[in-house]
């Protein structure tokens, strides 16, 4: 498993537990201990990143997410989404399909078949569209 994915992975714990208890994602990991946190730089890229546009990300999943309601989404696909939307959309380092697969790679794993088709339908969209929004 990549370093990146590992990382991905962690911010995904932290924003489920998050979304979960109510807290901030960031508060989560500055309460761990260092040694505990592997790959923890892009951890905490990938955390900030998600909550400094968090506006815009939950606006588009609602927008392009059809038929789920974002209360409705299952927590682990809605920060899937998260994750992928802002390393799309704001990291100019990675390229949007790597990006995408890593995003169903990782709901094929965590989620199910139904999850992972999904995302990528809703993120497929999104990269067709990225051009045309305004960030």
């Amino acid at each position: 498993m990549s370093a990146r994915r590992k990382a991905r992975k962690r911010a995904l714990d932290f924003l489920y537990e998050a979304d979960i208890r109510g807290a901030r994602a960031l508060d989560l990991l500055n309460s761990r201990p260092a040694e505990e946190l592997s790959q923890a730089d892009y951890v905490k890229e990938l955390l900030t990143g998600v909550e400094e546009h968090h506006i815009k990300i939950d606006e588009l999943i609602t927008t392009y997410a059809q038929g789920w309601d974002m209360d409705r989404m299952p927590a682990i696909d809605r920060n899937i989404l998260r994750i992928a939307l802002f390393e799309v959309l704001w990291l100019v380092d990675l390229d949007d399909q790597i990006a995408v697969s890593e995003a169903v790679e990782i709901a094929t794993e965590l989620s199910t078949d139904d999850s992972a088709k999904y995302i990528n339908g809703v993120l497929g969209r999104i990269v067709i569209l990225k051009p045309s929004f305004a960030l």
